[in-house]
């Protein structure tokens, strides 16, 4: 069991991709006890799956009933169960909400979906990129008259999927061990990307930012917040917004003309961006680091995964940690008194059947009949 905030929680994990290893791999980083349902027979278990870290695995067939039973007796013990399927399936199988809570009244029953568990979308098939679509977050990222550009699936799956299921489930695990009441946390990452939009439907409602993407303060538009290439082809990061940081910008980058001067003038932001796009091309970018780094420019080099485990900061924070061979981010946040760790590797599908059950308080003989009705 973890030694972060969460030990002592026992979750019920039902296996999924993406997202749902994600959102479970967070709460075993933080100490909860993670027991992951398996389909009995599936692949998986690869040490490079880096988000089925930290938890056990049962491999069980779902359509003998004697899995289905077993299932629930382990929800019985459970604080939380998490599961990532099209709404209707748990319930297909015989472990929808109203059984399940019947069974443990305190459970905290997580539900992740991409379009939620109601609304007309609810039972289509759909990927990050098709959530955050109709929530406004995939139209605001791109060039000026080109096109939306995916942001890898960071904003549908794993901000607005996993982190708010995880934010969700523990809300819930926190009144349900005050009221004594659980519930269902219906997680759509429809509505999680919506919610990280928040502060730029407040500027649009404000008329401080226009729908045409590559334009605005924050997506690329202004000279002194984007990316820029260096001499040697790599690329380095300008966040200079404040006009203290962004006076320290133009005396390091040497932009004395009086053009610079009006740096909210957003008419002048393509002729700006011009300008300066050939200033940073006359330096490599570990030159500019030299320069740049660690002031208040808001400046960062732009790594590549292969090379961010080597960063200084990195290095010294140990943000990036390699784990038989494989490097990974280490865990996050950080807490003071009840620290986090990775509990452990990826596991084989199956590969704690015995153990995790008999942990779970299965007996001997219970675990036998399981493996006798080929249910585990």
């Amino acid at each position: 069991m973890g030694k972060g905030p969460l030990s002592g929680v026992k979750v019920v994990e039902f296996a999924g991709i993406g997202p749902g290893p994600f959102c479970g791999m967070l709460l075993s980083d933080m100490g909860a006890d993670v027991v992951r349902i398996d389909r009995k027979g599936g692949g998986g278990g690869s040490k490079y799956e880096v988000g089925a870290r930290g938890r056990r695995s049962i491999a069980m067939n779902l359509k003998k009933p004697e899995a289905v039973e077993a299932c629930l007796k382990l929800i019985e013990g459970a604080d939380i169960l998490q599961e990532g399927f099209r709404p209707g399936v748990m319930e297909r199988l015989g472990l929808g909400p109203d059984v399940c809570l019947k069974r443990n009244p305190k459970l905290v029953y997580g539900r992740m979906t991409g379009w939620g568990q109601t609304g007309p979308l609810a039972k289509a098939a759909g990927h990050d990129i098709n959530y955050i679509s109709i929530t406004g977050a995939l139209h605001a990222i791109g060039r000026p008259n080109e096109k939306p550009v995916p942001p890898l699936n960071l904003v549908g799956d794993f901000g607005g999927g996993a982190l708010y299921l995880a934010l969700g489930m523990v809300s819930a695990l926190i009144s349900a061990r005050t009221t004594g009441n659980g519930q269902v946390v219906d997680c759509a990452m429809t509505d999680g990307s919506a919610s990280l939009m928040s502060m730029f439907f407040g500027f649009t409602a404000s008329g401080m930012w226009k729908p045409e993407h590559g334009t605005n303060l924050l997506d690329g538009g202004a000279h002194f917040y984007d990316t820029y290439e260096t001499s040697d082809g790599k690329w380095i990061s300008i966040g200079s917004i404040e006009p203290q940081f962004y006076a320290l910008l133009r005396d390091k980058a040497g932009l004395t003309d009086s053009l610079w001067d009006a740096q909210m003038d957003q008419s002048k932001w393509p002729e700006m961006k011009t300008k300066i796009e050939a200033v940073f091309k006359t330096k490599t970018r570990d030159e500019w680091c030299t320069l740049m780094e660690g002031t208040d420019i808001c400046f960062a080099p732009v790594l590549a995964m292969d090379e961010a485990m080597d960063h200084p900061h990195n290095k010294e924070r140990q943000t990036i940690v390699e784990i038989d061979g494989v490097k990974q981010p280490n865990v996050a946040p950080r807490f003071s008194g009840t620290p986090s760790e990775i509990q452990g590797p990826p596991p084989s599908v199956g590969e704690h059947n015995e153990t995790a059950l008999g942990d779970w308080g299965f007996s001997a003989d219970e675990v036998k009949a399981l493996k006798s009705a080929e249910a585990i």
